[in-house]
C-alpha cells in the first residue's frame, strides 16, 4: 500500500507521490523565539518528527527544514520588556528550543533557517512581487494585493468576498484593501531594521517562510506542514506570495495538526492554563508527553488532562517493562524448545498492521495498538518455562524497531541509574550472600525512596522504575 496523506488543500486523502522519486522535500513552520515553547508548539514538533522518521523508515531520503522567526513584533516587545538585545533574546530561546525538543525525542531538522539570515533574499522577493503588480508600496510599508491572486482562499476554502481581516492582517488607511497584508513594515523609532528600496524596515511574518522555502528548495516542495492555526492567514498568504513569484504550485501536500486543549478548555494565558514544555518536562517524563501526543491521530484535537497523561504513562511503562523482561530473559535463556512459527507470525502481522496504520495518513494511534499486540504476545510467551532465544529476540527487535519509528525510547529507565544506585544494588547482593538480611532490606527501602523497585528472580536481581 502506498502512503496516503490527507491534503488540506483538497480535503482528501491522496496517494503520496514525491516530486523526485525516493526523495521528500518537507518544510515545517517553526517557532517565533521570544519565549519557551508551550505544549501546543510541542505537538507539531512531535507529529512531524514522527512523519519524517516514518518516511525515512519507508525508504525515502527526507530533506526536512524548519525555520526560526527571529524578528517579530512579539520578539521586539519581549526584548524591550526584559531590557535585552533582540539577538540575545532570540539566541537564548533558540538554545532552549533545542533543549526542549531533544528532551521530547525530536531530531533537529536538516536546516533551521532564520529570518535575519535572509534579508537580502526577502527584499529581492518582495521587489519582484512589486514589479509584477502583486504588491505596492505605501508610506514605507509594502502590501500584497490579495484580490489580484485569483486562487486566494484555496487552502482555507474561503471566498475572498467572505474573508474577514485575520489575526495578522491589520486594517489601516495605508492599504488599498483591508484584505491586503504586509510584506514589509516601515521601522518605528528604536526598532531593529534593515535598509530596503522602500526605506528602513523589516519583513512581515508571511513573506519570511515563502522566501526560506524558496531559498532552500526552489519553486515547489512536496510537503508543507504546521499547526491548524497557521492554515489561515499564514499558509494561505504563503501560497499567494510564492505562486505569484514563481507562477508554479507552491506545495503539493499540506498537513495541519489539531489543537491541544487543557482539561477541555482552550489553552490561554488569560485562563491560567498555559503550559510550557520547559516546565512540564520537569514534572513528567518527556517521553510520556510524546507517547501521549502520538496516542491521538494528529488531525484530531487532543485534551491534556491528568488522567489521560497517567494512562499514557502506564501504557509506555507497559511497553518498557515488556522490553526489560525480554532483555532479562535473553541473558539467561537457552533454546530448550524449537522456534514457534506462530509466535513469529504474530510479530509479522503486528508489524504489517503498524505499516498499514502509518501508511493511512500517519495514524499513530492505531500504530501504537500494534505495539501493544506485540507486548501482550511477548508477555504471554515469557510466562512459559522454556523459551527460544530467536523468538525472544524477534519480540525485542520488533518493539525496538517500531518504537524507534515513533521516536519512543524504551531504555530510558536504564539510563536513570547512577553510580551510587548501582553500588547500593551490588552491596545488597553481597548482604544477601552474607545472610545480612536486615541490611539487604534497608537497601531495598533506600532504593524504593529513589523510585527504584527491585525484583529477585532465579536469573538474578532486576529493577524497574516505580
Amino acid at each position: 500500500m502506498a502512503i496516503q496523506i490527507f491534503n488540506t488543500l483538497t480535503r482528501e486523502k491522496e496517494e503520496f507521490k514525491p516530486i523526485e522519486e525516493g526523495k521528500v522535500r518537507m518544510y515545517v513552520c517553526g517557532p517565533t523565539v521570544y519565549n519557551y515553547i508551550h505544549i501546543g508548539n510541542a505537538r507539531p514538533v512531535i507529529v512531524y518528527d514522527t512523519v519524517r522518521r516514518y518516511l525515512t523508515y519507508r525508504g525515502y531520503e527526507v530533506d526536512y527544514v524548519s525555520n526560526f522567526t527571529d524578528v517579530d513584533d512579539k520578539i521586539i516587545k519581549a526584548a524591550n520588556e526584559l531590557g535585552e538585545d533582540v539577538s540575545e533574546l532570540t539566541e537564548r530561546f533558540i538554545a532552549a528550543y533545542f533543549e526542549d525538543i531533544t528532551a521530547l525525542g525530536a531530531q533537529k531538522a536538516d536546516a533551521h533557517p532564520r529570518v535575519t539570515e535572509h534579508m537580502d533574499e526577502i527584499i529581492e522577493f518582495i521587489d519582484v512581487l512589486v514589479q509584477k503588480g502583486y504588491a505596492y508600496e505605501s508610506q514605507g510599508d509594502v502590501y500584497y494585493r490579495t484580490r489580484k491572486f485569483k486562487n486566494y482562499g484555496q487552502l482555507s476554502h474561503q471566498s475572498v468576498d467572505d474573508l474577514k481581516v485575520g489575526a495578522r492582517i491589520e486594517a489601516g488607511t495605508k492599504k488599498e484593501d483591508d484584505l491586503d497584508f504586509a510584506l514589509w513594515k516601515a521601522a518605528k523609532p528604536g526598532e531593529i531594521s534593515w535598509k530596503s528600496p522602500w526605506g528602513e524596515g523589516r519583513p512581515g511574518w508571511h513573506i519570511e517562510c515563502s522566501v526560506m522555502v524558496h531559498n532552500h528548495f526552489g519553486d515547489t516542495i512536496d510537503i508543507h506542514a504546521g499547526g491548524q492555526d497557521l492554515k489561515f492567514p499564514h499558509h494561505e498568504n504563503e501560497i499567494a506570495q510564492s505562486e505569484a513569484y514563481t507562477d508554479k504550485k507552491f506545495s503539493n501536500y499540506w498537513m495541519h495538526n489539531g489543537y491541544i486543549n487543557i482539561d477541555n478548555e482552550k489553552m490561554s494565558k488569560s485562563l491560567g492554563n498555559f503550559i510550557l514544555v520547559h516546565d512540564i518536562i520537569q514534572q513528567i517524563d518527556p517521553q510520556v508527553l510524546r507517547f501521549f501526543i502520538l496516542s491521538v491521530h494528529y488531525r484530531n484535537p487532543i485534551n491534556f488532562a491528568q488522567d489521560l497523561v497517567e494512562a499514557a504513562a502506564n501504557g509506555l511503562d507497559r511497553l518498557r517493562t515488556t522490553h526489560q523482561n525480554l532483555q532479562h530473559r535473553l541473558k539467561a535463556a537457552t533454546n530448550l524448545v524449537e522456534v514457534d512459527e506462530a509466535e513469529l507470525q504474530i510479530i509479522e502481522d503486528a508489524k504489517a498492521y503498524f505499516v498499514e496504520s502509518m501508511d493511512d495518513d500517519f495514524n499513530t494511534a492505531n500504530a501504537i495498538s500494534a505495539l501493544f499486540t506485540i507486548s501482550t504476545a511477548a508477555n504471554k510467551y515469557l510466562t512459559a518455562e522454556n523459551t527460544n532465544t530467536e523468538v525472544l529476540e524477534a519480540y525485542k527487535t520488533a518493539l525496538e524497531e517500531l518504537t524507534g519509528v515513533l521516536g519512543i525510547q524504551l531504555a530510558q529507565a536504564e539510563e536513570l541509574l547512577d553510580a551510587d544506585i548501582d553500588a547500593l544494588i551490588e552491596e545488597r547482593q553481597q548482604a544477601r550472600k552474607d545472610r545480612n538480611f536486615a541490611r539487604a532490606d534497608e537497601i531495598r527501602d533506600i532504593l524504593k525512596e529513589q523510585n527504584i523497585i527491585l525484583e529477585d528472580t532465579r536469573q538474578g536481581v532486576r529493577w524497574k522504575r516505580g
